[in-house]
């Protein structure tokens, strides 16, 4: 299709990011095909849309997410919990154990039409079924087709449930891996994904290490998100969580270090050393009172630092504010960590999904892909390339977002959803086996 979008203010992101008066953007075959004057780009177009009032920016990046995690709202069975140790092992361990395909199946579908809804087109998500591994990443590839969106997925290998469970979950991220490479579906890409450090032995590091060069991925992992993690690694290892991983061969360019709380200055410039993407979840971080990860610290040691949201949102711009004020509140700075935060969201997630799908993502430029959302926005001050990332975090971030697209083919407009899911049908769907689940639970 030929898409003509205009009469908006069109930001970029990047950097830097621009923001871009007078200027039609014209999608064409997935891709954008030019940005200029509206009298400037000829027809015929198959869609116009009028986008007055409105900016038009890129579909959002989601640098961590677990979809599977859905069916646990609003579950009251989870005892309390003193630790993050208490909260793996009372709610998060006790449900992805109880979890069948079918659920694995609604959780994403239901998580993906809410992406589309909050404007974000591209997820890097992180599963765990540990007794209904095989399948679940087909499974979840599927609702991201139906959904229209992106996705980058893998599956958490952990020996916590015992052999032939860590052996399931290798084999899962290793054969999805060869089914993305051989189909090439530009919504779909492969990570190798592993719990922790603290879950898995050496043996499984050097197995998930060997197959992940195998199958030619990186690797998705949680390091250091709580203390504890890097207690047991120094105790049993001698090595921090991140020094372990390094020796095991897991990180580098190709893979995502989530969290990072408790990364000291050594395992930051190892970080860094080794040119590994860390995806900061901030809310998470905080709901699990893990602590909040010095992304000063990372940035200015070279660490690329992206932003996710580990299944407490899909909603982008809300998590880039709760960053903005946790910072201040890490560095005891009010006035601090502006840019350094800005950059995960608006640069660094851009750049880690262009990495990853190897062609230009997360940006408004020619020859990028159509991953555009329009956001009702009158702006009430000046809007230029000066206050751009200001209006972002302080004004936009709470406006709504009316149209999304994702390669080409609208997902959303006038705030419905025309990719064909039908969200009361599948709530409905969710509620009846999230009944199941908790009485499995």
């Amino acid at each position: 299709m030929r898409i003509l979008i205009h009469g908006g203010t069109v930001i970029t992101f990047g950097s830097p990011c621009r923001v871009l008066e007078g200027q039609a953007v014209l999608l064409e075959d997935g891709r954008i095909a030019r940005i200029a004057p509206k009298e400037d780009i000829t027809g015929p177009f198959d869609r116009t849309l009028d986008a007055t009032g409105k900016v038009v920016m890129p579909g959002l990046v989601n640098a961590h997410m677990h979809f599977y995690s859905t069916l646990v709202r609003g579950l009251g069975k989870a005892a309390p919990s003193a630790n993050f140790q208490e909260v793996l092992d009372n709610l998060w361990w006790r449900l992805d154990r109880k979890l069948s395909l079918d659920d694995v199946d609604v959780s994403a579908e239901v998580v993906l039409a809410d992406a589309v809804r909050k404007g974000t087109t591209t997820l890097v998500d992180h599963h765990a079924s540990p007794f209904a591994a095989t399948g679940s990443l087909d499974r979840i590839a599927g609702a991201v087709r139906r959904s229209g969106v992106r996705a980058c997925l893998c599956y958490e290998v952990s020996d916590r449930d015992g052999q032939a469970v860590t052996d399931a979950g290798l084999e899962e991220n290793a054969a999805f891996a060869r089914r993305c490479a051989a189909e090439k579906d530009p919504h779909l890409r492969a990570l190798f994904g592993l719990h922790a450090a603290f879950t898995l032995s050496d043996a499984t590091l050097d197995r998930a290490a060997a197959l992940g060069r195998e199958v030619g991925v990186g690797f998705h992992v949680h390091v250091a998100e709580a203390a504890s993690d890097v207690k047991f690694n120094l105790e049993h290892h001698g090595q921090t969580s991140v020094a372990r991983l390094a020796a095991h061969g897991l990180l580098g360019r190709g893979s995502i270090a989530a969290h990072c709380v408790h990364a000291n200055e050594a395992d930051q410039e190892l970080l860094a050393a080794t040119d590994t993407f860390v995806a900061h979840n901030p809310q998470s971080n905080l709901n699990n009172a893990v602590g909040i990860a010095d992304v000063l610290g990372l940035v200015r040691r070279g660490v690329r630092v992206g932003l996710g949201t580990d299944a407490m949102t899909v909603n982008m711009l809300e998590e880039i504010r709760v960053a903005m004020w946790a910072q201040h509140l890490r560095q005891d700075n009010p006035t601090c960590a502006f840019m350094e935060i800005a950059g995960t969201l608006f640069t660094r997630n851009p750049e880690l999904a262009t990495q990853l799908w190897g062609f230009p993502l997360g940006t408004l430029e020619e020859g990028a892909a159509a991953d555009v959302i329009l956001v009702d926005y009158h702006a009430p001050t000046p809007l230029d390339g000066n206050t751009v990332l200001g209006h972002l975090i302080f004004g936009i971030s709470q406006a709504t977002v009316d149209t999304t697209i994702c390669a080409g083919r609208i997902l959303m407009e006038g705030k419905v959803l025309t990719n064909g899911l039908d969200e009361a049908a599948l709530a409905a769907r969710s509620r009846e086996l999230a009944v199941k689940l908790w009485e499995r639970f």
